[in-house]
């Protein structure tokens, strides 16, 4: 069964809502790459919890996106669509690790929907 894997908080200012998160709750952060996206450790395990990213924000209404793992991206944005929701952004690489979508749910809410190559 897909499981929510990964959230994002969208900011208009990441450098604050790190320190925020950092200060309240102990969480690490690290910089993918060159993008304005930030890799968040929420603990370690055995903790249960997932862990997510801070990023720039693109709209003003978006806060937290969650990201469900799925086996494949094309199956399930077919299941997405067939059921009423909408692509936001296409199928797209995340680097060599797999594919990453976006999408609007019934109600408006954004979601992504993550598949990772195998050994990733």
């Amino acid at each position: 069964m897909p499981r929510v894997m990964h959230f994002e908080v969208h900011s208009s200012d990441p450098e604050k809502s790190m320190l925020f998160y950092h200060d309240v709750f102990g969480w690490r952060f690290n910089r993918f790459g060159q993008e304005d996206y930030w890799l968040c450790s929420t603990g370690d395990a055995p903790e249960p919890g997932i862990d997510g990213a801070v990023i720039l924000r693109q709209q003003e209404s978006q806060s937290v996106v969650n990201s469900i793992v799925v086996p494949c991206v094309d199956e399930f944005c077919e299941k997405v669509s067939a059921a009423g929701g909408v692509i936001v952004v296409p199928k797209m690489p995340i680097g060599d690790v797999g594919f990453v979508s976006y999408f609007k749910d019934v109600d408006g809410n954004l979601f992504g929907l993550a598949e990772f190559n195998e050994g990733n």
